[in-house]
């Protein structure tokens, strides 16, 4: 399972736009180019949109009870969760060897120049998976603006920039779907 994710956050106040509909919205985004694109990769990808992440991750934590006897089957977790500004790169956790083959695929992103591989990966909704060993994967985007709007009124779809959030969708787009095709899974 290579498991792309975003989580609906508009808990207080906005629209929740920005925090985190621009995740969820990229995450659908990456499944639907590649299912559009006619592209079946070797293993699962699996979209999820996490649900009550302010609230104690306890989505998250649901639904890694319910999954966790098969963890062995998760090659990365995904979770974009801070906003869906211009993107630069992605935050990893995992093994030098995956690292490595994380950094060969963001290569791949060099037109839109977004390759770079950050030390670690954060989400509140992926945490468990990284801690008992799974690779991680975070957007890592143009968050100056991120504190502008979070969890306030102003979280609203004017906010989301088209063209950012497109190349947000493609580098997730891109990883996700390189990471299912492969041979094997990422090095643990």
């Amino acid at each position: 399972v290579v498991l792309v994710s975003g989580h609906l956050d508009s808990w207080d106040v906005g629209q929740g736009a920005m925090d985190d509909g621009g995740g969820a919205f990229i995450s659908w985004e990456a499944l639907s180019l590649i299912k559009d694109l006619g592209l079946r990769p070797k293993r699962t990808l699996r979209l999820v949109l996490w649900t009550g992440e302010e609230q104690g991750g306890i989505g998250a934590q649901q639904y890694y009870q319910l999954h966790k006897e098969n963890i062995s089957n998760f090659d990365i977790v995904m979770e974009s969760d801070e906003g869906t500004f211009q993107p630069s790169g992605l935050g990893f956790a995992g093994s030098v060897e995956a690292r490595n083959i994380v950094k060969e695929i963001m290569t791949l992103l060099q037109p839109i120049n977004v390759t770079d591989v950050y030390d670690n990966a954060e989400g509140t909704d992926i945490a468990y998976w990284m801690r008992d060993g799974v690779p991680g994967a975070s957007l890592h985007n143009d968050i100056n603006k991120y504190f502008w709007f979070h969890h306030s009124q102003g979280d609203t779809m004017t906010v989301q920039d088209p063209n950012q959030m497109n190349l947000c969708a493609a580098v997730w787009t891109v990883v996700s779907y390189v990471i299912a095709d492969m041979e094997e899974m990422l090095p643990r």
